[in-house]
């Protein structure tokens, strides 16, 4: 498109050519163009030309100032006379030119050419000419185009603004004078002008105070009567510019409308029309109730503009404005315009309302109670939105309006507006930005108030409000450590850090604001018991203030307690510390019953070490007296709870936690030093004149904490460290003379020295002698004793202190146990085999004790006759097990134990004949004397020490005076007897059997036991005990052949009827005590000095018949009666009555064959020996192939009672016993079993089966291979070592409280009686 040459043609050809250029356009298709400057004056000045030839005018000349930069700035500045004439022509056609077209394209061109030009001088001239154009005009119509390019122009040039205020102060007046004229278009550009003077920096300090203030209140008068939407704007904007100083905030707010008539009518002429004006009435123009009424309209731009100038209207002091618009209720109005979706009007209301709740008048009027539905539907609104900032502001305000309702108004008074507001909350604290969730965490927190509870309270939505933000915690990421810190670089990974931490930092605090809301809900039974809960789900259901306690207590240990520890062991922050000891703390109130193991969970695991180190790195030099403040508090309760936990290892009394409690608490603030620093502070010596709660209360609390940590596994110091610490305190305390220790700090002391002696040197005599003066400066010991191993071992570690606390701690550890255990168990526990008892951790402890220190043994003797029953019972245990578990005791140690107890013994004795004794003590020395006679090393020879103890024994005055049924005394009385008999040295049993058989009493003793067998519930273990002991006095006796002055009576008869007919409803060992005793009187013919036999069943007074004659007083029918019942306990094949009856039968036949051979032979000729043989040799045959089976049938086989049996049943002629099957079966299970796997006894009875074998005779006769095996076998037994029979073993087993000799219940051969298989 081809340029149109800028020229008038009637008029150009009178102009100097100087004027004129062709100026060459940007673009090649517009060519070049002609404009000649004076001919442009003259269009633009003529009222004759159109205007659509200065259109066309005007926009050549712009297509030139745009595509020619400089060439027509050239062109006039030739003259500055015709610049400035070319100036006021562009200028002049704003008011003589009517088309809006061409009025535009002036001002766009009056602009660019200023531009051009660059020179404040023509901008000045402009401005000039604009008021000398307002002072000489009566009247303003028809200046809105000038007002226009003004605005413009002061867009354009970034100086004009401040060269407006400070040298165009009367242009600025008269466009404030030109704001009464009721046209709104061109108050609209002129406050479009204001704004943007009042905007650049520095230009409204330099304005006139009367000047800003009449712009103020025009402005405000405007406003108040603005119908247009762009004048409205304009003023708007103009008044947030205004509202950026705190002075005009103050004008706007406090000055009247009615200043302005004076002021302006004093300042201006006004014409007719502005006069008229001004008549209006001119009430009272209140801001705040402008911008009321911006609110109410239906323009969202004009709401956001209103509550943005509220806004920033409040922030300048929110106590001096907040009044008047609350009192002008746009609190109402501004929640209302909460059901907008427009983020930046809800930012803005948000910010306004945030503001409005500084002053307690908000609060008084309800505002808050009026607005809290639409602003919590308003945040589930905005929650869905994504702007971060509006989220975060109506979180914000949400938290102020929770913070500063007063407590007597409720905005929750129903469990609905609780539950919808904290689901608010919790979508908050889902939000992906930390920076919501931090505050909607701050905004839980202000929640968990008492006074924000509904009725009844919702505490599962408060327990999920809870675990949701704590479960939150456990997303952040770990902050950089404190020394790799300065070297990240750029913000991002810092502020991801500081947002981390700054939830975390909330998210404690809100949950230490959940702490203190259940503890106030627990202390008030309104805000406990849900009233309106049916009692039945009340009583089925759990507590949900207590399931709340629980949460609470499950999230502090699983996501509090490690999340804290990993962040402050990178990065320390006091603050959260500070909220993290306080809820530890207050657990111990939330959930006592929990806390023993709470607070052990928390020892065990370094919290001592912990809050301690903490607290010296972040409160030393009186910093942080909060957190200082948290952790002594923490510790406190931590210790106290560990002491008053109900622990039977340490007796702590109620006294003694509050001396404790108190110690700590004045002495744990103070204390702020690292703990490699204690040992310092512990050896320190305050002085004799030191202040009580001054150093040494320090070193007070030191040892308490010590102690405490200690006792849970957390060694704050190293062992060798605080045992010399300890001491060295306990000698400085001694030296200065100080008042004794508190009960509570000395058990501390004492209990360190005594864990951390074995990793330190033995103590010389002096701090020994400290140590004892400190531990008998208290008045009971019992106060400092606590139930720990290393106790014991301290104090016999050394003689001085083991002479003076030994016995006392000994009481005190057995008395522990005694309350520790049951009554119920007392039982149970005198079954309880050595290895079981061992288990005991107190056992394992004293039996460690009593290796190393035999005076430990003395003083458990002297407690077992001066306790009571059951100090004196766990004494006599302990004894017993250290002794049935050494079976290399040494003999020293029973040489000290049996004069000890003899004279227990002979002082008992002399208690009961003076009726001053208890007989209680009698059976506890009683079964002490068995456990040591039993456990010790066999013995070669008697002194006088046990033959008084056998006399002392039977014929103690206690025991002549027990019933026969007194099992408890008699029991260990005749078990130690039977022990002694059957342990003595052989050549000493003549002594012993003699002191026995002349003592009446023992006889006497022994005849009322054996008469119980008539009752109805005889005690078992003492008949057994009974008839085993009189079977040894048989036996011993006839060897000996040793005075009796007293016999025994037996009635045989009752004895094998109670074989006969009660063997299903006796026990075994009752069963095989009575064959025991059977087979002594068999193997003495019946005939013994020490019984009284009576005649057997079936016999009369006198037998008649020569085969009763013969078997007096057993008789023939008795004889049979007891063989019948021989072999039915053969054959339940249990290991006792297997050996006990082969034993009595092996007996009875001799005895047979001794007075009747003819019976003897008919006996093992009847079908039932064969049968009993064929179920011994063939039992299991149907699942033969079985490993199991197979190794049964061996071990059966095998066993001496078998093998014993086809001996006897061979040698007295029994032809029952045949090669095939019965001892070929058993050559087969030889040969498979391997002689050298075989036992003693059982070779033994091997070799007397084959032995008979070479002298039997079998009908059918053994094939010669038979034969050949049993000799082979014969002679490999004939090449085995021999072994001496003398050099076995004596074995006791013990059986509850009765004790069997096992040579009495194993099988007897010819050539070794007893011995074991």
């Amino acid at each position: 498109m081809t340029s149109v040459d800028v020229i008038y043609e009637k008029i150009h050809f009178r102009h100097d050519p100087k004027w004129s250029v062709r100026v060459r356009m940007g673009h090649p298709d517009q060519g070049s163009l002609l404009i000649c400057v004076a001919c442009v004056i003259e269009m633009m000045e003529s009222n004759n030309v159109a205007s659509v030839r200065k259109s066309v005018a005007l926009s050549g000349i712009s297509g030139i100032l745009k595509s020619c930069p400089g060439a027509l700035k050239e062109l006039l500045l030739q003259d500055h006379r015709v610049c400035l004439h070319f100036t006021a022509s562009l200028l002049g056609m704003l008011h003589t030119v009517e088309d809006p077209a061409t009025l535009e394209q002036a001002i766009q061109v009056l602009v660019q050419l200023l531009l051009e030009l660059q020179s404040e001088q023509y901008v000045c001239y402009i401005l000039d000419e604009i008021d000398t154009q307002l002072c000489d005009q009566s009247s303003v119509r028809g200046f809105l185009p000038t007002f226009t390019f003004l605005g413009k122009l002061v867009d354009a040039v970034p100086s004009l603004p401040q060269s407006l205020a400070s040298s165009h102060v009367s242009l600025l007046e008269r466009l404030c004078s030109t704001l009464l004229y009721p046209d709104e278009g061109l108050k609209a550009s002129v406050f479009y002008v204001w704004q943007r003077v009042w905007g650049a920096g520095g230009a409204a300090q330099s304005l006139p105070s009367p000047l800003r203030d009449r712009v103020c209140v025009l402005l405000m008068q405007t406003l108040s009567h603005a119908c247009s939407s762009q004048l409205t704007i304009n003023c708007l904007g103009f008044l947030k510019q205004l509202l950026k100083l705190g002075e005009v905030v103050s004008v706007l707010m406090n000055s009247p409308c009615e200043q302005i008539r004076s002021d302006l009518d004093q300042s201006l002429d006004l014409d007719q029309e502005a006069q008229s004006s001004t008549q209006l009435s001119l009430e009272r123009c209140s801001l705040p109730l402008i911008l009321k009424k911006l609110l109410l309209c239906g323009d969202e731009t004009l709401q956001v503009a209103s509550a943005q100038c509220m806004a920033a209207i409040l922030v300048h002091s929110p106590s001096q404005y907040c009044a008047s618009f609350i009192q002008a209720d746009v609190p109402e109005f501004l929640f209302e315009r909460l059901n907008s979706g427009s983020e930046v009007l809800l930012w803005s209301v948000y910010s306004c309302l945030l503001l409005l709740t500084e002053d307690p008048l908000f609060f008084s009027q309800c505002h808050s109670v009026y607005g809290i539905e639409s602003l919590v539907r308003s945040l589930k609104e905005a929650l869905r939105l994504t702007n971060v900032e509006v989220q975060r502001q109506g979180l914000l305000l949400l938290t102020e309006i929770l913070e500063r309702q007063p407590a007597g108004v409720r905005l929750f008074p129903s469990a609905p507006g609780f539950v919808a507001v904290a689901e608010a909350v919790l979508s908050g604290v889902c939000s992906p930005s930390l920076q919501v969730a931090t505050q909607a965490a701050h905004a839980a927190t202000a929640l968990l108030r008492v006074n924000h509870q509904s009725s009844p309270v919702q505490y599962k939505q408060l327990e999920k409000l809870v675990e949701d933000i704590i479960a939150r915690c456990t997303e952040l990421p770990l902050p950089a450590s404190s020394r790799c810190r300065v070297s990240l670089r750029g913000d991002e990974p810092s502020s991801q850090a500081s947002r981390a931490g700054g939830f975390l930092l909330q998210a404690l605090v809100c949950f230490h604001a959940a702490c203190r809301l259940v503890e106030q809900c627990s202390s008030e039974p309104g805000l406990k018991e849900n009233v309106f809960t049916a009692p039945s789900k009340q009583v089925q259901g759990q507590d949900p203030l207590e399931s709340l306690c629980l949460c609470l207590l499950h999230c502090c240990d699983t996501v509090c307690i490690p999340t804290v520890t990993r962040h402050c062991e990178l990065a320390p922050s006091a603050q959260v510390l500070q909220h993290f000891f306080s809820i530890l703390s207050y657990q111990f109130s939330l959930l006592p019953s929990l806390m023993p193991l709470f607070a052990a969970k928390l020892a065990s695991s370094g919290f001592f070490r912990l809050a301690l180190e903490h607290k010296a790195v972040l409160c030393a030099g009186n910093r942080n007296p909060a957190l200082n403040a948290a952790c002594c508090g923490f510790l406190q309760r931590l210790s106290v709870s560990l002491l008053s936990q109900p622990d039977p290892a340490a007796s702590i009394l109620p006294q003694d936690c509050e001396e404790i409690e108190a110690v700590l608490r004045s002495s744990l603030p103070s204390l702020c030093c690292r703990v490699c620093e204690w040992p310092s502070l512990l050896c320190e010596s305050p002085g004799p004149q030191c202040d009580p709660a001054g150093p040494r209360a320090t070193q007070y609390c030191l040892l308490t904490l010590l102690h405490l940590a200690l006792q849970h596994g957390d060694r704050l110091l190293p062992d060798s460290t605080v045992f010399s610490c300890v001491v060295t305190l306990l000698c400085s305390v001694q030296e200065q003379g100080d008042s004794a220790l508190p009960p509570c700090v000395l058990r501390s002391a004492l209990y360190l020295l005594s864990v951390t002696q074995d990793k330190s040197p033995d103590l010389d005599w002096a701090p020994l002698n400290c140590i004892s003066k400190a531990l008998s400066s208290s008045p009971s010991f019992a106060s400092l004793y606590t139930h720990h191993p290393p106790l014991l071992h301290f104090l016999f570690r050394y003689p001085e202190l083991a002479e003076h606390f030994g016995p006392r701690v000994l009481e005190l550890w057995l008395s522990h146990r005694a309350q520790a255990t049951p009554q119920s168990d007392t039982n149970s526990k005198k079954t309880e085999g050595p290895s079981e008892q061992n288990q005991d951790p107190d056992n394992t402890a004293l039996l460690t004790l009593l290796e190393k220190s035999p005076t430990v043994i003395l003083n458990l003797l002297g407690m077992v006759c001066t306790r009571e029953a059951p100090l004196a019972e766990r004494a006599v245990e302990v004894l017993g097990s250290f002794l049935q578990g050494r079976r290399g005791c040494k003999a020293g140690l029973c040489t000290l134990l049996r004069p000890t107890l003899l004279q227990v013994l002979q002082r008992l004795g002399l208690e009961s004949s003076q009726g001053t004794g208890a007989v209680g003590s009698l059976p506890l020395v009683l079964r002490l004397l068995c456990l040591m006679q039993t456990s010790g090393p066999a013995e070669n020879e008697m002194d006088g020490i046990h033959f008084k103890l056998l006399y002392h024994v039977p014929v103690s005055n206690l025991t002549g005076k027990l019933q026969a049924s007194n099992t408890e005394c008699l029991l260990p009385a005749f078990s130690y007897l039977y022990c002694c008999l059957r342990l003595s040295p052989p050549h000493c049993t003549d002594r012993a059997v003699s002191m026995l058989l002349c003592n009446a009493g023992l006889m006497d003793q022994l005849q009322a036991t054996l008469d119980l067998s008539s009752s109805l519930s005889p005690p078992s273990d003492l008949l057994c005990c009974s008839r085993l002991l009189l079977s040894s006095l048989v036996t011993l006796q006839h060897t000996h052949s040793a005075q009796v002055h007293r016999s025994i009576r037996l009635n045989l008869g009752s004895t094998v009827q109670a074989l006969v007919f009660g063997k299903r409803k006796t026990g075994s060992l009752l069963l095989a005590s009575s064959l025991r005793l059977l087979q002594a009187v068999l193997d003495v013919d019946l005939e013994s000095p020490v019984l009284c036999v009576s005649v057997g069943p079936g016999a009369g007074q006198r037998p008649l018949g020569d085969t009763d004659s013969s078997l007096h007083p057993l008789g023939s029918y008795g004889a049979h009666c007891l063989i019948t019942t021989l072999y039915g306990l053969l054959l339940q094949k249990q290991e006792l009555l297997l050996s006990v009856s082969v034993n009595c039968l092996g007996s009875l036949l001799r005895f047979l064959q001794r007075r009747s051979p003819s019976t003897a032979q008919h006996v093992v000729c009847q079908p039932w020996s064969r049968f009993l043989l064929y179920s011994l040799l063939n039992s299991g045959e149907s699942c033969l192939l079985h490993p199991a089976t197979l190794t049964l049938l061996t071990l059966v086989r095998l066993h001496p009672a078998t093998l014993t049996l086809l001996t006897l049943l061979l040698r007295y002629g029994s032809r029952v016993v045949v090669w095939e099957p019965d001892l070929c079966q058993v050559l087969e299970a030889v040969e498979k079993r391997g002689l050298n796997e075989l036992g003693e006894n059982t070779t033994q009875a091997l070799r007397q089966l084959l032995t008979q074998l070479q002298c039997s005779i079998f009908h059918p006769p053994p094939t010669e291979e038979s034969r050949l095996r049993a000799n082979t076998l014969m002679e490999s037994l004939n090449s085995l070592p021999p072994t001496a029979n003398d050099d076995l073993p004596t074995s006791i087993l013990r059986v509850g409280e009765m004790y069997l000799c096992l040579s009495d219940f194993t099988v007897k051969t010819d050539g070794h009686n007893g011995s074991q298989l």
